[in-house]
C-alpha cells in the first residue's frame, strides 16, 4: 500500500490530523494498534480550548459538540475555605468548552468513512522503518497477515508508549522529564456537578478537583500517594474525602452516586525534542505529557496538529520545505509554555512530600495574591483558555 502520509495512532490527535489532511485532498492512512472500542473506552480530558473547538468547526464536525458541550466562562481556585473565581471570559473575551475527549474522538471516528479517511484498527507489531530517508515505511500485521505502507511522511500520534518516538535514535532526540510523587484518584459518576464550573482545591490534606462531563455526569479527583490502591478507596470513603477537601461551601453541594469508573493516574511532565527526524514527525502524547492540572493535554495535541497539518499541506501544495523544517520549533515554543503553566499550577495546588510549613504559607500567599490581583488572574486566564497559535 502507498500513501502520501501514514499516521500512527487513531486517538484524537491522529484522527484530527487525518481529517485536516483529507479535507485538503491529501492521501492518508491511519494505523492504530488497539480496537475502535478500546480507543473510545479511554476516560480522558474534557476541557477544550478555543484552538481545539475551532479545528472541529473548521472540519464541520462541531455540531454535536456545540449542542451537548458546556461552554464555561471561568473556573475556581480554592484553599478549602474560599472560592477564587477566575473570570476567563471577562479577562480574555474567550470561553472553554467542557466536552469529553471520548465524545470528540467518537465524532472524528464516525466521520471518517464518509470523508474517505482510511483507519486500520487492531494493527499488530507496528514498526517504523527508514524515517531519515525520503522513502519511510510502516510494517504491521492485519488479521495475522504482514502489511506494509510506503509513505512520503510518517506522523507519530501514537502516545507515550507507542513505537514512533522510539524510532528516533538516542543520538538525535532528547527527553526532558519530571515525575511527580503522587497521582490522581478519579471517580466518574452519574450525578449532577456540585458547581457549574470546575473547582481546583488546595487543602491541607491535598489537592482535589470538581469537574464534569455533562449536566448529569460528574468527574472528581483527589491527590493520593503513588502507592495507594483503588480497592482501598470504596465509594463512600472517596466521597467523604472529596467533601472534606472541597470545603464547606462546595462540599455540601456534592451529590453522591455509585462509581462508573475509578482509577489512579500518575502525573508527569515530559517533552521530547526534536519533534521531527527526517520524514518522521511527532505530535500529541508521543512528544509530550503534561499533568492534567490546567487541562492542557488534548489541547496541546490539537495545537501540534494545527502546526503539522499546515506544514504538510504547504509541502504538498506548494513544495514548501521550510514549513516542514520549522514544524518542531514552532510546536515546541507553545509546548513549553503549556508545560510551564501546568507545572506552575501543579506546584501551587498540590501538597508535595517535602513541603514544610514555609512552603504551605507560600502557597496560601500565592492564592491570596491571585484573589486580589486582576493582573494575576489575567495571566492565569490567558494560559487556561489557551495561548495564541
Amino acid at each position: 500500500m502507498k500513501t502520501q502520509i501514514a499516521i500512527v495512532g487513531a486517538g484524537p490527535a491522529g484522527l484530527l490530523l487525518g481529517h485536516l489532511l483529507r479535507a485538503e485532498g491529501l492521501d492518508v492512512v491511519v494505523v492504530e494498534r488497539a480496537s475502535a472500542d478500546y480507543v473510545l473506552g479511554r476516560i480522558r480530558a474534557g476541557v477544550l480550548e478555543r484552538t481545539t473547538t475551532d479545528l472541529m468547526d473548521r472540519l464541520g464536525l462541531g455540531e454535536r459538540m456545540h449542542r451537548e458541550g458546556l461552554p464555561h466562562d471561568g473556573f475556581h481556585l480554592t484553599d478549602g475555605e474560599r472560592l477564587i473565581r477566575i473570570d476567563v471570559k471577562a479577562l480574555t473575551g474567550r470561553q472553554v468548552m467542557v466536552y469529553g475527549q471520548t465524545e470528540l474522538t467518537r465524532d472524528l471516528m464516525d466521520a471518517a468513512p464518509g470523508r474517505d479517511l482510511k483507519v486500520i484498527y487492531e494493527a499488530g507489531d507496528v514498526a517504523l522503518h527508514d524515517p531519515e530517508s525520503d522513502a519511510p515505511y510502516l510494517t504491521f500485521t492485519e488479521n495475522g497477515t504482514a502489511r506494509r505502507i510506503d509513505a512520503q511522511f510518517i506522523c507519530g500520534c501514537d502516545g507515550y508508549h507507542g513505537p514512533s518516538r522510539a524510532a528516533i535514535p538516542a543520538s538525535v532526540g532528547k527527553p526532558f522529564e519530571k515525575v511527580y510523587p503522587f497521582g490522581w484518584l478519579g471517580i466518574l459518576a452519574n450525578v449532577p456537578p456540585c458547581n457549574h464550573e470546575l473547582i481546583y482545591t488546595n487543602h491541607d490534606r491535598g489537592f482535589a478537583l470538581a469537574s464534569m462531563r455533562s449536566e448529569t455526569r460528574s468527574r472528581y479527583y483527589i491527590q493520593v500517594p503513588l502507592d495507594e490502591k483503588v480497592e482501598d478507596w470504596p465509594d463512600e470513603r472517596l466521597w467523604d474525602e472529596l467533601t472534606l477537601r472541597l470545603g464547606p461551601e462546595v462540599g455540601t453541594q456534592i451529590m453522591r452516586g455509585p462509581a462508573l469508573e475509578k482509577s489512579i493516574a500518575p502525573l508527569r511532565s515530559f517533552v521530547f525534542e526534536p519533534l521531527r527526524h527526517g520524514r518522521l514527525m511527532l505530535a500529541g502524547d508521543s512528544a509530550h505529557i503534561v499533568p492534567p492540572t490546567g487541562a492542557k493535554g488534548l489541547n496541546l495535541a490539537a495545537s501540534d496538529v494545527h502546526y503539522l497539518s499546515e506544514a504538510l499541506i504547504g509541502y504538498f501544495r506548494r513544495g514548501d520545505t521550510d514549513a516542514i523544517a520549522a514544524y518542531s520549533d514552532r510546536a515546541l515554543a507553545r509546548i513549553w509554555k503549556a508545560e510551564r503553566f501546568s507545572w506552575q499550577l501543579t506546584r501551587l495546588m498540590h501538597r508535595f512530600p517535602d513541603n514544610d510549613a514555609f512552603d504551605r504559607r507560600m502557597q496560601l500567599a500565592d492564592l491570596d495574591y491571585i484573589a486580589s490581583s486582576v493582573a494575576a488572574q489575567t495571566t492565569i486566564a490567558e494560559n487556561y483558555v489557551g495561548l495564541p497559535l
